[in-house]
């Protein structure tokens, strides 16, 4: 099983967020769903400037496998997308906590990132 960044916050479907600033976070797939996934083959991101809901379904990843979408950890405006993740979307499975993050969102509420899993909390559910 793939080391979970300690630094880093999760959801229960598998996304990592990283603050980048207090009202900022940066958004990608975790190391355990890239590797459910396969090989990802194309990334569908969400526009910029649009405002998603918690729980909105706002990218997808089409694996060799299957489609899956990713949904909004938290709601806000997306404030930047990865494009060159998008030409080589084979960083998702290669670096999933670095050159493969999907997306930045400029919070509604920053309170909203107490709502997720640390790193420990994120393993025992993965051993569940």
């Amino acid at each position: 099983m793939a080391e979970i960044p300690q630094n880093l916050k999760y959801t229960r479907d598998h996304e990592w967020v990283r603050p980048l600033s207090p009202t900022t976070v940066r958004v990608g797939v975790t190391a355990h769903a890239a590797e459910h996934l396969g090989d990802v083959v194309y990334v569908s991101l969400p526009t910029l400037g649009s405002r998603v809901g918690v729980g909105d379904g706002c990218a997808e990843l089409e694996s060799t496998k299957s489609v899956s979408d990713v949904f909004a950890p938290l709601a806000g405006v997306v404030a930047a997308v990865n494009d060159p993740v998008a030409d080589a979307p084979e960083a998702i499975n290669a670096d999933p906590y670095g050159d493969g993050w999907l997306f930045e969102l400029q919070l509604d509420d920053a309170a909203d990132l107490d709502g997720l899993v640390d790193a420990a909390t994120y393993q025992s559910l993965l051993e569940e």
